[in-house]
């Protein structure tokens, strides 16, 4: 099937490109040194093609993520890296067949943690703007969680508020700082894991030893951006043009298809005036007829990978399998 062929929005990868970027993240970060976040991806499949390349280890930011990965067999070390109190879940985590760790933050994590029957945790410290301890609270933490039962692998930091930054002086000066306090806290705590970082900054953050990327698969806007990332865009949305006007052609992917938190979508052949519900709104280089078929770039692929429930794989316009989005939801 030719991808013009595919009804739309659909939602496909430069299956070329995932699997240079793949391959040339593995040569940067081998083996554990890369715990790839799945909430990029949300799906299995790809998961198995990092594990392929190296990685068994995996970040998730869901339940959901961490029970489809141990359903896949790819359950050999599972790190939940957002905070729950819910014991259900937890629970089911806890008796899956993969290992799991869950970063804590607070006695009631802890606590939910223990009664679920999870046995390992690391301390999330608070080292931008997200979730987390102040560096002088870890000690007390990991006092708490090994009085319950449960061994502390080590401290989680994630430099969010860096991440994104197109200026890479600024960008390494604030890990730089991030850093220190996480370094601080492993200090205090102990373990063997320094664990954070993500794609924007998987080269500059050499304090951590691994670290968490996920978009780098497939890339989007608010990566690209970055003149120093060495992996190209691979994920797009193809939608079909279903209204002309004299200044403007409209699209039937709109804000339901894609994630809009960082922006409108970029067009290679034309400007982006808007996205409502269902449309978008562009101005083309040159004129558009209704049933034409153009490809979007999302601004951000966590939340797009999310509203859509097949990845479909194309190599040189044509589409060669399709995956399930498999790892969606909580």
């Amino acid at each position: 099937m030719h991808i013009d062929e595919l009804p739309t929005p659909a939602l496909w990868a430069d299956v070329d490109v995932l699997q240079s970027n793949i391959a040339e993240m593995a040569k940067r970060l081998p083996g554990n040194r890369l715990r790839p976040h799945v909430k990029a991806h949300k799906t299995s499949a790809l998961a198995r093609l990092q594990s392929d390349a190296g990685h068994h280890g995996f970040t998730c930011a869901t339940s959901r993520e961490v029970l489809g990965l141990a359903e896949a067999g790819l359950g050999d070390d599972l790190l939940l890296a957002n905070e729950t109190v819910d014991v259900g879940r937890l629970a089911a985590m806890a008796t899956s067949n993969a290992r799991i760790t869950v970063a804590v933050d607070s006695d009631a994590t802890i606590d939910a943690a223990a009664e679920a029957g999870i046995r390992e945790c690391v301390i999330d410290i608070r080292v931008g703007f997200r979730c987390g301890r102040e560096v002088d609270e870890a000690a007390q933490l990991a006092d708490r969680a090994r009085a319950s039962n449960i061994a502390v692998r080590g401290v989680m930091g994630y430099e969010g508020h860096a991440m994104g930054l197109v200026d890479v002086d600024r960008r390494r000066e604030l890990v730089k700082a991030a850093m220190e306090r996480l370094l601080e806290a492993h200090s205090l705590v102990g373990g063997e894991l320094i664990t954070g970082g993500g794609t924007g900054t998987h080269a500059i953050n050499t304090w951590v030893n691994e670290i968490q990327a996920g978009s780098y698969v497939l890339m989007d806007t608010a990566y690209t951006a970055q003149t120093d990332q060495p992996f190209r865009q691979g994920l797009f949305l193809q939608s079909t043009i279903v209204s002309v006007a004299e200044k403007f052609a409209v699209c039937d992917a709109g804000l339901k298809a894609q994630g809009m938190d960082h922006g409108n979508p970029s067009w290679l052949d034309g400007e982006i005036l808007f996205c409502s519900d269902e449309h978008t709104n562009l101005v083309p280089d040159k004129a558009l007829k209704v049933g034409d078929r153009v490809s979007l770039i999302p601004a951000h692929i966590d939340p797009t990978m999310a509203k859509h429930q097949v990845l479909h794989l194309v190599s040189k316009g044509e589409v060669v399998d399709q995956w399930d989005i498999d790892l969606r939801h909580w």
